[in-house]
């Protein structure tokens, strides 16, 4: 009789992970508002091996943080399922494999994997060459295989909130020095996670950064008759392709292959304070993921979609942003960047909202709706100059 013992799973990357209890980051606080555990462990084989998990069980959802890339949110779990998607990447995948410096600019595309990742921080869009051909800007910078460096945990048992804190340092000699104190907070009880993160200029000289939040959803929440909600002020399609579907930009088909990316860009209606809400909707509007976010430090809004077959990737990106991810020089020929004085610092907030049940869906529905107002958006039927490299 054939028997087989496996050491590293390649179905659950999970049950690849070498778990450390006695870890500072492994923790188990009980609130008033019920417990919150986390376990810190390490990936162990293939092209995973070395990165680091913090793994966040609120009680309502489990956050699954990786710290080596970036403090990326690579899942959320749930009752009702997994929010995320399913790369063909199959990672999560350990920085040092990931060849950002390609020629071709696209190496970032190899390590593509989480529900939430950033794109920044010098620049955060399409890769961009100098005249001879070398690359200057790759695709969506390097911030998101970057380590973190001093991890820590901080806790209130009164509350019940719980931040996971790590810094990203992006820095050359001569040339920048920003450095990206990350707090995912999360509360007991709660499936809400919350992102803070406070972007300083470490130089003593002016710089310029863009940043961007790609949030990554595939199925179960995107399926055939999915929907995305949004309070739009104006919008328009980056592209011919794009603009093929104008009319239907906010909705999402079953799997299709061969299908090329639509990329839409869009200003938001936010409100008094400064914030605005996005959803996308399963299709019978029983699940969904929301974002929360100012508009203020980002003013920008993109929707990527790429509903191909699962083999090559069913997601759509929900992306706040700084800028549109155009090739940064044009960006900057708009005043599409952040520049941050000497000692600086800029902040940036992002809520995710995994909703797993049709009244919270509803009730953020209206919340959007009454972002949106009673007056009509401005939706472009092709890509609007200013915005659209060549429009």
């Amino acid at each position: 009789m054939v028997k087989t013992k496996t050491a590293r799973s390649i179905d659950d990357r999970l049950k690849s992970v070498v778990w450390d209890d006695q870890s500072p980051l492994s923790v188990a606080i009980e609130s008033p508002k019920g417990k919150i555990q986390t376990r810190h462990g390490r990936f162990v084989g293939g092209r995973a091996d070395g990165v680091e998990i913090v793994r966040i069980d609120t009680g309502a959802v489990v956050v699954n943080v990786l710290p080596t890339r970036g403090m990326a949110i690579w899942s959320i779990e749930s009752d009702s399922g997994r929010f995320g998607w399913h790369s063909p990447v199959d990672g999560p995948v350990h920085p040092s494999l990931v060849p950002i410096h390609d020629p071709s600019g696209l190496g970032w595309l190899e390590g593509f994997d989480e529900l939430v990742v950033r794109c920044g921080l010098e620049s955060n869009g399409a890769p961009e060459h100098d005249d001879s051909g070398k690359l200057v800007y790759p695709l969506h910078g390097r911030i998101a295989n970057l380590p973190a460096d001093g991890l820590q945990i901080e806790f209130d048992e009164v509350s019940g909130r719980l931040e996971l804190i790590g810094d990203l340092r992006e820095s050359r000699l001569f040339f920048t020095n920003l450095r990206l104190n990350s707090r995912i907070r999360v509360h007991a009880g709660s499936a809400a996670v919350q992102i803070f993160d406070d972007v300083t200029n470490e130089r003593s000289t002016p710089a310029t950064v863009q940043l961007l939040y790609h949030v990554n959803v595939g199925q179960p929440v995107l399926e055939d008759g999915s929907k995305l909600i949004l309070p739009i002020e104006e919008l328009a399609p980056k592209d011919k392709l794009s603009a093929g579907e104008i009319e239907s930009f906010n909705e999402f088909g079953e799997p299709q292959v061969g299908y090329a990316e639509r990329v839409y860009f869009a200003k938001l209606r936010s409100d008094a304070a400064n914030l605005t809400s996005v959803m996308l909707q399963n299709a019978d509007a029983s699940q969904a993921l929301a974002l929360t976010y100012g508009t203020k430090t980002l003013p920008r809004f993109v929707l990527w979609k790429n509903t191909a077959d699962p083999a090559d990737g069913y997601v759509t990106g929900l992306e706040p942003a700084t800028n549109f991810p155009n090739q940064r020089s044009f960006e900057a020929s708009h005043h599409r960047v952040v520049e941050i004085q000497p000692e600086q610092t800029v902040c940036f907030r992002v809520t995710i909202d995994p909703l797993s049940d049709s009244e919270s869906v509803a009730e953020m529905a209206e919340r959007i709706r009454k972002l949106a107002g009673d007056q009509p958006p401005l939706i472009h039927p092709s890509p609007r100059p200013g915005w659209s490299p060549g429009a």
